[in-house]
This record gives structure tokens, sequence and C-alpha cells, in this order.
């Protein structure tokens, strides 16, 4: 609990740390930039190492500088996440949207992960564009 007693102005720096669970989000959707995003303050995490190696594979140029992912995508040239890449990690599902929404088309399998109990993934496969889906 943080209780704070009025009458005295505030003031003070903190800093907000990486999170992985914003940092998979954000560097799924830099495939719809068609260019050069940079993501700064990325934790240090497998899940992150294995969103990089997708990426790559898609064909993006990625370049990690300790806490900073630099990801150009202008040179992705497939839409097919490898299923053995996919398989590793559950945050994998969130590429799918992006890769419609850039080239109308993805090729995804079943995410992986820890098995943590059911969440489901049927709200990313609602999709209006055409999707094929791997076993």
């Amino acid at each position: 609990m943080l209780r704070i007693y009025g009458g005295v102005p505030l003031s003070g720096e903190t800093s907000v740390y990486g999170a992985k669970n914003a940092a998979l989000p954000i560097l799924a959707a830099t495939v719809m930039v068609p260019g050069t995003t940079v993501v700064e303050n990325v934790p240090d995490l497998e899940d992150v190492h294995v969103m990089v190696d997708i990426l790559r594979a898609l064909g993006a140029k990625v370049f990690v500088h300790g806490d900073v992912i630099e990801v150009d995508a202008s040179t992705i040239h497939s839409t097919d996440v490898p299923m053995h890449l996919m398989q590793k990690m559950r945050s994998s599902i969130f590429l799918m949207g992006p890769l419609l929404a850039r080239f109308g088309e993805v090729t995804v399998s079943k995410p992986g992960g820890c098995v943590i109990g059911q969440r489901p993934i049927d709200f990313h496969l609602r999709v209006h564009a055409r999707t094929r889906c791997a076993d």
C-alpha cells in the first residue's frame, strides 16, 4: 500500500522495467512496419529469444543490443511461422494478426509453451482474411 499525505509536492524518478507480456506483442507488431522499429527496455528472457528467432525466420533483420531490439521488417519474405519455433511458446500466436494485416495471409501451427491450464486462442482465430492452419 502506498499512502500519500497532501501538502508537500511529490518529485523524483523511478524506473519501469520491461515486461515479457508487453515486449512479445510489441515485437510481433513490428512485422506490420515495412521498415525499422526500435524497441527499448526488452527483458532478456527465453521467450524473447524465441520471438527474435521467429522474426529472423520470417526474413526480418533483427539486431539485439542489450535491452534494445531493432527490427527491420522490410526484408520479410515469408508468412509461414516455422512450426518448431511456434511450438516453443504460446505468445507466438501474436504474430498471426500482424502478418495477416500486412500480407493478407499467414500459416501457423498450434502454439506451444507451458501448460498452466486452459488458455484458448479462439479470438486469434476469428479473422476475416485467408488463413491456413497447419496441424
